[in-house]
């Protein structure tokens, strides 16, 4: 387990970067946090370092964002607004999960049961304002 300070959105997204590193096609990032965390700043990292200039966002309301233009296909998906179980297993997460990419998942922690075992979690934490705990699990 490991531990990365934020001070601001800047060092979050290096952190996101740092961890683009050590991800390869089939990783999983389960990420857990309150609302304002620093979820999509790490994942607009994790999408530059693995060399994509796409414009991050929060997919809360499209639920899924595709980025395909790195080094692998990032899927971002955001389970904040699903409902129920039926709405995640309606997404055909093993397609992604199991593919050529990279899956990242916001609010993971709605519905843990449909995430894998092998996932890496990242929790966040605000500590202050402007403060984030990062940690790898």
């Amino acid at each position: 387990m490991a531990t990365f300070i934020s001070n601001n959105p800047a060092e979050t997204e290096a952190i996101g970067q740092r961890f683009a590193k050590d991800v390869n096609a089939g990783s999983i990032l389960a990420l857990k946090g309150e609302l304002g965390s620093g979820k999509t700043q790490l994942v607009k990292g994790l999408v530059a370092g693995l060399g994509s200039g796409a414009a991050v966002t929060s997919p809360t309301f499209t639920i899924l964002h595709e980025y395909s233009s790195g080094r692998f296909p990032v899927y971002h998906f955001d389970f904040f607004r699903l409902e129920d179980r039926q709405s995640v297993a309606r997404l055909g997460l093993d397609d992604y999960f199991f593919g050529d990419g990279v899956s990242v998942i916001e609010w993971a922690d709605r519905f843990p049961e449909f995430i894998p075992g092998q996932a890496r979690w990242i929790l966040f934490e605000i500590k202050s304002e402007n403060t984030r705990a990062i940690t790898l699990k």
